[in-house]
């Protein structure tokens, strides 16, 4: 493989090509500064996927048809499948100049096939027609030796998604080298413009994009397009010999959705500056303000706590509270998977299931559990479309665009009514007992008085426990879609700080 591959580049016009020990490097540039430009690692012949020289000799609808009904002849009760295809591109630069760009494909199919209540999923990247026999028969007989699985199983077709709808979440066509290198480096040079910024640790921008084909023996069959491109950096300052570092990053379906590179590059090279000379607070109980950008995290605890394997094996601080008051009356949750763009939007869950934009928390009120079909006998109640991955491996559960609807007062008017506290805009290894919710984690952020940032903070570890945390937090009116778990700052009104 690599021999070939090395013939194929030289062939292509790459003529500073060298290879040894499985790895391929491909240099452009002067002579002097060789910067490389292309890695490819073949180390591993049964994973290496290089789109010239893939000998896919079926389209990928006659892909899964086939592995489903090679399992079905060899006993099979059932299987769901998958084949997926990826590739993409990310440019790296340093020091005004480029440093790297990286070109990635794959291509690789997942079959799960289920014998009664025994079940059994296998992948690989061979796509000839010989391969995929093997892996069939590989899969139905690995069924046939584990133990049952009372709760596994295909989802019946009356519960089958007929009728996707189109989302808009194929992304740009292509993106050119040139304008990623551009748009890295006016970045740069937009966070070393800030006034105290010494140098810029990382920037790179990208793209990605994706097709899946899925399929399974009740009939179910869907066609997804995936795509986004990418922009973040990291900027570092220093203040008498001492650094700090912050960042800023966006991901967006489209080019045209993502804010200017300079505007990126700015706000990482203000954040930096701002955590210049950090001092420590003392021990005690205030109020904690959660910036936008880490208030997510508190998102994500709620939902491990509501996910229905969890629920179902009692390891959830809120297990016994479905139907009841979680959150206070002005709070509200919701799942939104038709957003147009959105980078969780999805047609269907992860066993073809319909899915619908809803409240998983209504007016404070828990209204459902996170289900797949698993889960959903385990606990005697019905799926409801919260199945995640599935099709050739077993279904997690999950969300698709999760947000926290925006209260009223903003981040600024909310300091002014509390007075003093704490500002939390980065976050350290959260602790989270999932059978109690206490919860602690360090944080760093700017302490605030009378209303106004005062300075900013470091070392400090705050703590609580969820359930209270959740029940007296309140949303601030900042808002904004960035990614598929949104939130605006939260105020929780009083919180252990631990520090001097």
């Amino acid at each position: 493989m690599v021999a070939n591959l090395y013939r194929f580049l030289v062939s292509e016009g790459h003529g500073d090509v060298s290879s040894g020990d499985g790895l391929i490097v491909c240099y452009a540039g002067d002579a002097v500064a060789r910067e490389p430009v292309f890695l490819a690692l073949c180390r591993d012949r049964s994973s290496a996927y290089m789109s010239a020289m893939t000998d896919t000799k079926l389209a990928p609808e006659a892909i899964l048809s086939k592995l489903l009904d090679t399992c079905l002849k060899a006993g099979a009760t059932d299987a769901d499948a998958s084949l997926g295809k990826s590739e993409g591109v990310s440019v790296e630069v340093r020091e005004r100049a480029l440093v790297g760009i990286e070109r990635s494909e794959s291509e690789g199919v997942s079959l799960r096939c289920f014998y009664g209540q025994r079940q059994a999923s296998v992948s690989g990247s061979d796509l000839t027609e010989e391969a995929l026999d093997v892996l069939a028969e590989r899969c139905i007989m690995m069924a046939k030796a584990v133990p049952e699985d009372p709760y596994c199983g295909v989802a019946p077709a009356s519960d089958l998604v007929t009728s996707p709808p189109d989302l808009d979440l194929t992304g740009d066509t292509d993106i050119s080298n040139e304008r990623l290198e551009q748009d890295a480096l006016a970045a740069e040079a937009a966070a070393l413009a800030v006034e105290g910024v010494q140098q810029v640790a990382s920037c790179g921008s990208g793209w990605s994009k994706s097709e899946r084909w899925v399929a399974a023996s009740n009939g179910f069959s869907s066609y997804r397009t995936s795509g986004y491109t990418n922009l973040g950096l990291a900027a570092v300052a220093e203040r008498d010999g001492a650094m700090e570092r912050d960042y800023e990053s966006r991901m967006a379906r489209r080019l045209e959705d993502l804010p200017s590179a300079e505007e990126i590059g700015t706000i990482a090279g203000e954040r930096t500056v701002a955590r210049l000379g950090p001092r420590k607070v003392k021990t005690q109980t205030a109020p904690v303000i959660y910036d936008k950008r880490v208030a997510t995290s508190l998102l994500g605890a709620f939902l491990s706590a509501i996910s229905g394997p969890s629920v179902a094996r009692k390891i959830s601080f809120l297990k016994d509270r479905l139907g009841e008051q979680v959150f206070s009356g002005s709070v509200n949750l919701i799942d939104d998977p038709f957003r147009v763009r959105g980078l969780g939007s999805r047609a269907h869950d992860g066993e073809g299931r319909a899915v619908s934009r809803s409240a998983i928390i209504e007016h404070g009120v828990l209204t459902k559990w996170l289900l797949n079909g698993a889960s959903a006998k385990q606990l005697g109640l019905k799926p409801n479309g919260y199945a995640s991955g599935g099709f050739g491996q077993n279904p997690g559960v999950g969300v698709s665009n999760f947000y926290m609807e925006a209260g009223k007062q903003s981040p600024d008017e909310m300091m002014a009514d509390v007075g003093e506290g704490l500002l939390v805009t980065d976050m350290f290894g959260p602790s989270i007992n999932p059978n109690t919710g206490d919860y602690s984690v360090g944080v760093a952020g700017f302490w605030f008085e009378g209303g106004a940032i005062a300075y900013p903070v470091s070392e400090v570890t705050i703590a609580g426990d969820l359930p209270s945390m959740f029940e007296r937090l309140v949303p601030a009116s900042d808002l904004e879609f960035r990614g598929s778990r949104d939130a605006p700052s939260i105020l929780i009104p009083d919180m252990s700080i631990a520090g001097e």
